[in-house]
C-alpha cells in the first residue's frame, strides 16, 4: 500500500511538469474552487464529497464539446458550462482534493489533468475520451473501481465493439485538423474492443434493498447504449429518494444540471438506445 502511494505521487508529480502552462481557465473559474473548497472545509468529515460537489452545480447549464474549443489540446477549466462527462469529472477532482486534503487551485488542476488525460499528459490522443478507457485509467490510479455486482441483481454481459470516433471523424474537428490522429485513436478503439462487462439492463432497476445496498448516493453511473461503436452515451451521478433511484446530471434535455425529478427508470424507458447501467464507486 505504502509503494502504490509513492508510485501515485510520483505521477501526479511528473504529470505536471510538462504541461504546467497548458491549461486554460477565467479567474471566475479558479474563485468558484476556492470558494467550494472553503464551503466543504466546514462540512463533517463523513460528507459525502460526490454528492456534495455536484449538487452545488445544479442550474449550470448544459453545453456541450467545451473542451473542443481551442486549436491545441489545453487542460480546459470550466465550471460555468458543464456537459455530462465534465461534470462528472469535475466532481471527482474536487473529491479527490478533499480526500487529499490538498485543495489550493493548483491541485484541482492537477487532479482534474489526471482524471480527464490518459497518465496526466495534456494531449487530445491521450485523452479518456471513451467511458471505458477512462474507468480503467482511474481505476488504475484507485481514484475509482467498478463495482462488482451480487448475484441478487440482475446483470447482461457487454462486449464492446469500439469504433465511433475513428468512423465519424467528420464530426471531431480535432481529428479533422490532425489527421494523423485518427490512427491513434483508432489503436486506443481496438484495445477496447473485445472487452465484456456487466451492466444491469435498465427494466431492472429497481426500488429494493438489494439495489440501496448495491448501488450508493454519489456513485458515478454509466449509461451503456446500443449505438453502433459506442461503450456508454451518458454519465450522472447517483442519488436515493424515497421512491427509487434518481440521476443527478447535466442534461442535454433539460439544459442544464439536474437531480431529474422521475426516477432513473422512468427518465431510461424514454431514451430507446439507453440499455443500462455500470456502477462506478470513487475510492
Amino acid at each position: 500500500m505504502e509503494m502504490r502511494k509513492i508510485l501515485l505521487i510520483l505521477t501526479i508529480f511528473f504529470a505536471t511538469l510538462p504541461t504546467a502552462m497548458a491549461q486554460q481557465y477565467t479567474r471566475e473559474d479558479s474563485l468558484r474552487v476556492v470558494e467550494l473548497f472553503a464551503e466543504a472545509a466546514r462540512q463533517k468529515p463523513d460528507t459525502n464529497w460526490m454528492l456534495f460537489f455536484a449538487r452545488k452545480f445544479r442550474g449550470v447549464p448544459y453545453v456541450a464539446k467545451t473542451l473542443e474549443i481551442n486549436a491545441e489540446e489545453q487542460l480546459i477549466v470550466n465550471l460555468r458550462q458543464l456537459d455530462c462527462t465534465t461534470l462528472v469529472e469535475t466532481a471527482l477532482a474536487l473529491t479527490l482534493c478533499m480526500k487529499n486534503k490538498a485543495t489550493t487551485f493548483a491541485d484541482y488542476c492537477r487532479y482534474l489533468r489526471l482524471v480527464r488525460y490518459r497518465d496526466g499528459i495534456v494531449s487530445y490522443p491521450d485523452r479518456l475520451h471513451y467511458f471505458t478507457d477512462w474507468i480503467g485509467d482511474n481505476t488504475r490510479l484507485g481514484f475509482v473501481r467498478e463495482v462488482a455486482l451480487p448475484r441478487t441483481i440482475p446483470t447482461v454481459r457487454q462486449t464492446l465493439r469500439i469504433d465511433y470516433m475513428s468512423t465519424h471523424v467528420e464530426q471531431y474537428p480535432m481529428l479533422l485538423a490532425q489527421p494523423e490522429w485518427v490512427e491513434i485513436i483508432r489503436k486506443s478503439e481496438k484495445k477496447l474492443t473485445g472487452q465484456t462487462h456487466f451492466y444491469i439492463p435498465k427494466n431492472q432497476i429497481s426500488n429494493n434493498a438489494h439495489f440501496r445496498q448495491a448501488i450508493h448516493d454519489g456513485d458515478i453511473l454509466a449509461i451503456t447504449t446500443s449505438k453502433r461503436g459506442l461503450d456508454t452515451s451518458h454519465i450522472g451521478i447517483a442519488v436515493w429518494k424515497k421512491d427509487g433511484l434518481h440521476l443527478l446530471n447535466a442534461s442535454m434535455i433539460r439544459k442544464k444540471v439536474v437531480e431529474e425529478p422521475m426516477t432513473l427508470r422512468q427518465y431510461m424507458q424514454k431514451q430507446k438506445s439507453q440499455t443500462g447501467i455500470r456502477v462506478i464507486r470513487v475510492q
